[in-house]
């Protein structure tokens, strides 16, 4: 069997082949150290100076990335908004930011206080409405549109091809938050987008034990370049332990992104109609807002995020969140258990999230249990 037959899923199960250099261990080992030694004459023969761009275990998870994403390069960063945030630094005082009324918080906020701070002018627009898109675009100021797909907790998918059309025809630069979607699904740079960010944190890690984050470019561009160097520079990047459990979860990527998708639609499926709720929010449901996009953008599955929005407002959406057994009341997504999360009470004054609505990460568990766990607390109402 040649290289080029093999599938995506057993070359990153496999790590791209990497071994360990000294004893051919199957696992590469952890790289603690933090300088390296120069040659008499001052040069660098491993091509290694300073472990804050160079350490050995970036380098795997890194090369594995930009062959999911299909991109020319790509950066660990200590965390999701480390590595969102560079994108954002990357701009010059006064210049235009278009992105989503709907997205994650931490970052909207971001957007909203510190970046204004810096200069970054913004302006967010509705979910799915590319008029908005088009109309908020001022050609010769916007720099970037930031995009979120599926939107972060409504789950409205958005066209990434379009955005990428509307981007070009300015000038300006497409980024892509791709957390939810993982590239198991969706490969924003195949569909025209300039860079992809991911919150390691959620699928790619998948454990809920490492705090990380990733950029990956289409090209080798100046911009690109200029992030590399801002993350140089800030010193925002990832341990050497952290990168190592990083690339331990990913060589499960496929597996448990499909197990969680089969789970996600069977409970959206089971819970539409249901007495106790009001809306079932799941991209692969035809009565989700951008269905249609998601059919065509999404390959493999929907993704193993939902939200449900309870009849009886919000202390009715938090008496049955209070119900719940297998689904842990907590924070984040895309581990292998299931969490639920009252979004509205978490992101507090201003946030656009209806506060009957509960954010459901779905696990890898059997899926009748969780069914079961969420009809039990609903019916309790």
């Amino acid at each position: 069997m040649t290289k080029k037959s093999i599938s995506p899923e057993t070359a990153i199960a496999q790590g791209m082949g990497w071994m360990e250099e000294s004893f051919k261990g199957v696992i590469p080992g952890i790289y603690p150290s933090t300088t390296y030694e120069r040659e008499i004459d001052g040069s660098y023969p491993n091509g290694r100076v300073y472990t804050r761009d160079q350490n050995p275990n970036y380098d795997q998870p890194q090369q594995i990335l930009s062959s999911l994403e299909k991109g020319a390069d790509s950066m660990l960063f200590s965390s999701g908004m480390a590595a969102a945030v560079t994108v954002f630094q990357g701009l010059k005082a006064g210049d235009h930011v278009v992105a989503p009324k709907v997205m994650y918080w931490a970052l909207r906020n971001w957007i909203m206080t510190l970046g204004a701070d810096y200069g970054i002018e913004a302006t967010f627009v509705e979910n799915g409405d590319l008029d908005a898109v088009k109309a908020a675009v001022i050609p010769g100021k916007t720099k970037l549109l930031w995009m979120e797909t599926p939107a972060n907790p409504t789950w409205v998918v958005d066209d990434i091809a379009a955005w990428a059309e509307i981007a070009k025809s300015v000038g300006a630069i497409l980024a892509v938050d791709n957390t939810v979607a993982t590239p198991i699904l969706t490969q924003p740079l195949t569909l025209g987008a300039d860079i992809v960010m991911h919150s390691a944190t959620k699928y790619l890690n998948g454990h809920s034990d490492v705090l990380a984050g990733t950029l990956t470019t289409r090209e080798d561009s100046e911009f690109w370049q200029r992030l590399r160097r801002i993350r140089n520079a800030g010193g925002a990047v990832l341990g050497p332990f952290e990168a190592w459990l990083l690339m331990r979860g990913m060589r499960t990527l496929h597996i448990r992104v499909e197990r969680a998708s089969e789970n996600a639609l069977k409970i959206a499926e089971a819970l539409s109609g249901h007495a106790q709720i009001e809306e079932v929010l799941y991209p692969g449901l035809s009565t989700c807002q951008g269905f249609e996009v998601s059919e065509r953008q999404m390959s493999g599955g929907f993704g193993g995020m939902l939200s449900i929005r309870v009849k009886g407002g919000e202390q009715a959406a938090m008496d049955v969140a209070g119900r719940l057994t297998l689904f842990k009341r907590a924070t984040s997504l895309g581990g292998v258990e299931s969490l639920v999360e009252h979004r509205a009470s978490i992101e507090g004054a201003g946030t656009p999230c209806p506060v009957d609505l509960l954010r459901l990460s779905v696990g890898i568990e059997t899926a009748s249990d969780l069914i079961d766990d969420l009809k039990d607390a609903l019916e309790g109402a």
